[in-house]
């Protein structure tokens, strides 16, 4: 099985996202973070690349996303409490992010979630897995 992942997010400005991200109490990796490209701490072996959009195209032949307008991923980040959802959500919002659709509740699950600065829809999630059904 795999390690470790890194997702990788064209951005516009680097400042911009970095202080956002740092605002709702994310840290970045200073060993692989630049002007270019910054590595957003999400857990132990798991984050996101921030890479300002010329950066970003260097790696693909097709065009980037523009996020605002098109979904090209949801990113599911699970916490440890309902509490933890919305204060993780009310963070974004503060710093300038929007509330895609509003709060779930499905009894084992509770699940909001924020659209950043660039479009990238971040859904966060709380889960009792031992109170799931066996069939979703």
């Amino acid at each position: 099985m795999f390690k470790q992942i890194y997702v990788n997010l064209p951005i516009r400005d680097m400042g911009r996202s970095r202080a956002f991200f740092e605002a709702i109490g994310l840290e970045f990796d200073p060993r692989f973070t630049n002007d270019q490209g910054a590595c957003l701490v999400l857990g132990n072996g798991f984050g996101a690349m921030l890479l300002v959009e010329s950066f970003f195209q260097g790696f693909t032949r097709k065009p980037v996303c523009n996020a605002h307008e098109q979904t090209e991923v949801l990113l599911a980040l699970a916490v440890d409490s309902r509490e933890a959802v919305n204060e993780v959500v009310n963070k974004a919002v503060a710093a300038g992010a929007d509330t895609p659709i509003e709060p779930k509740d499905h009894g084992f699950m509770y699940q909001h979630g924020f659209t950043d600065l660039d479009g990238h829809q971040w859904e966060v999630f709380w889960m009792d897995e031992s109170a799931a059904p066996a069939q979703m």
